[in-house]
């Protein structure tokens, strides 16, 4: 009796440790640092809902509605994303204001798709140094792909020097020989395409990029630098502008009876903020580049992924405009967060999140077809292909194979 009621101790002992060993195994493989949960997980964001840049308000509210959708499914990995996002107003002061608020009062796990260069500019070293994700910032300058010194911070979109080495790519296949003059903003986005269109002439920058000529944003017109530019007499003109005077300059150079090949960066690619300004008659030829499907181009009609995209939007954000590329832009991004999150199954920490977001390689749908969001632990910069696109009559037209603008080493 006495060796029975020892062996049922035994056993008993050793069931508990065979149960601590299983729940031990179970959390071992559960890892959270702040803003996540076995039920939820904490996504930070900072948008421009009012002041200067609150047209782009729509992509915090397409984000919203996004992971809203998601957790009707059930969330990622079983976790609903709790999406809290703040108005900066397009200040930097008030983006400091909000990141602080956001990681040390919300203590949410990352700060994802804050929009805007100067917020983001001023919130990077902060981010970096609480080692909080800055994930997949919504600007194209090319400083948020340099993950030897700011480890923590990630962009998204084409830069603006990927699309300039693309720019400079297709005048040497098409143009060569041909000269160059450049109007550019004298600022980080001015001065980030002129860099990348150095790069990519590379040694015959020189040579062929005749004059260049800056402008400041507190400028009433850019008409004396067209002038001055015409005065080269280059065969090319890289109107690396906003749309106002992206407007500005087009027409300035149709009143100047002045016909060069014009490449227009395609933030001013808008046809209503740009080129109908501009005029219709005097943006003819004018090329760019795309990156996403235009929800205005009759070619995605029936196309699967911008379908999806429609009835996404008609449920679930139906005050959103469907003419409006950015809700495309803000859905294509949540759909990224929504991939690392996944990659990073029931290990939440910053620092998978971290390795995950700088090892992907997958496609979405509403990308234009052959472009694949790649990032590695050296380059952190998701998207760096870019299709050409010319004006014709109201519209643009997209041409010629989807080409990169990555870096050559």
């Amino acid at each position: 009796m006495h060796h029975r009621r020892l062996s049922y101790a035994l056993s008993a002992a050793l069931a508990a440790l065979v149960t601590l060993a299983v729940a031990g195994a179970a959390n071992a493989q559960k890892k959270y640092d702040p803003g996540a949960t076995d039920t939820e997980i904490k996504v930070g964001n900072i948008m421009p809902y009012s002041g200067p840049a609150s047209a782009y308000a729509t992509i915090g509210k397409t984000e919203a509605a996004y992971f809203n959708k998601l957790n009707s499914e059930g969330g990622i990995n079983g976790r609903k994303i709790n999406f809290i996002s703040y108005d900066d107003a397009y200040s930097p002061p008030k983006m400091v204001e909000q990141a602080r608020k956001l990681v040390e009062s919300d203590e949410v796990l990352l700060i994802f798709n804050p929009l805007g260069t100067p917020g983001n500019t001023a919130i990077q070293k902060y981010m970096n140094s609480k080692k909080v994700p800055q994930l997949f910032v919504s600007t194209g300058a090319a400083k948020w792909n340099d993950p030897k010194n700011f480890p923590w911070t990630m962009g998204w979109q084409p830069s603006y020097q990927v699309e300039a080495r693309i720019y400079a790519k297709y005048i040497l296949q098409n143009y060569p020989g041909k000269t160059i003059g450049v109007l550019y903003q004298n600022d980080d986005f001015g001065k980030d395409y002129l860099i990348g269109l150095h790069e990519g002439l590379g040694d015959q920058a020189k040579k062929l990029i005749v004059v260049e000529s800056s402008y400041e944003t507190a400028s009433p017109t850019v008409d004396s630098q067209i002038v001055q530019i015409k005065g080269a007499n280059p065969d090319i003109f890289v109107n690396i502008s906003t749309p106002k005077f992206a407007a500005q300059a087009i027409k300035k150079a149709a009143e100047l009876n002045w016909h060069p090949v014009q490449f227009l960066t395609n933030v001013s690619g808008s046809i209503g903020g740009v080129m109908k300004p501009a005029g219709y008659e005097a943006s003819q030829g004018v090329l760019s580049t795309a990156y996403l499907k235009d929800p205005k181009d009759a070619e995605w009609k029936n196309d699967a992924a911008m379908t999806e995209w429609r009835a996404f939007m008609t449920k679930w954000y139906p005050e959103g405009d469907l003419d409006d590329a950015a809700t495309v832009f803000g859905y294509g991004v949540a759909k990224g967060l929504e991939q690392v999150l996944r990659q990073c199954g029931d290990n939440l920490t910053r620092e998978n999140l971290m390795k995950q977001a700088a090892s992907l390689n997958f496609e979405i749908g509403i990308y234009l077809p052959g472009t694949r969001i790649k990032t590695s632990p050296d380059d952190y910069a998701p998207i760096e292909q870019l299709q050409m696109m010319r004006f014709k009559g109201e519209s643009w037209e997209r041409f010629g194979p989807i080409m990169s603008g990555e870096k050559s080493s």
